[in-house]
């Protein structure tokens, strides 16, 4: 483990393209949150921001699944994304896709790992 890893939350907290968890970031210069799910039995990260609209995606905290349980999607404008790439997989999004935010999982726990863009929330 490395000393920049940021416990998020205990892995028996996310079940199988079910709710997700959301973590405090700074992403450029703005407080926001960044988001885990898990997905195929691995577990992904990325900044809570839709690629069409820069507007958090969760419908409810840390609803990020529709009804299939298949794609990640945007509450406000139905963008849908693949949950393994973070690629729009249709909507408004037009190619783009959710910034991705490096997630550890080890020993029974989930960490993050800042980056030179997603950093630990300001005090």
């Amino acid at each position: 483990m490395s000393e920049n890893d940021i416990f998020i939350c205990d892995a028996s907290e996310l079940e199988e393209g079910g709710k997700g968890v959301r973590f405090p970031v700074t992403a450029g210069m703005e407080d926001t949150t960044g988001f885990i799910v898990r997905y195929g039995g691995k577990v992904y990260g990325y900044l809570n921001r839709c690629a069409h609209v820069p507007i958090e995606l969760d419908w409810a905290e840390g609803e990020f699944f529709e009804s299939s349980g298949l794609y990640l999607m945007c509450s406000t404008h139905g963008a849908i994304y693949d949950p393994e790439t973070g690629r729009c997989a249709g909507g408004p999004c037009r190619g783009g896709r959710l910034r991705p935010v490096t997630v550890l999982e080890r020993e029974g726990k989930i960490y993050w790992q800042p980056d030179d863009f997603v950093r630990p929330a300001r005090a």
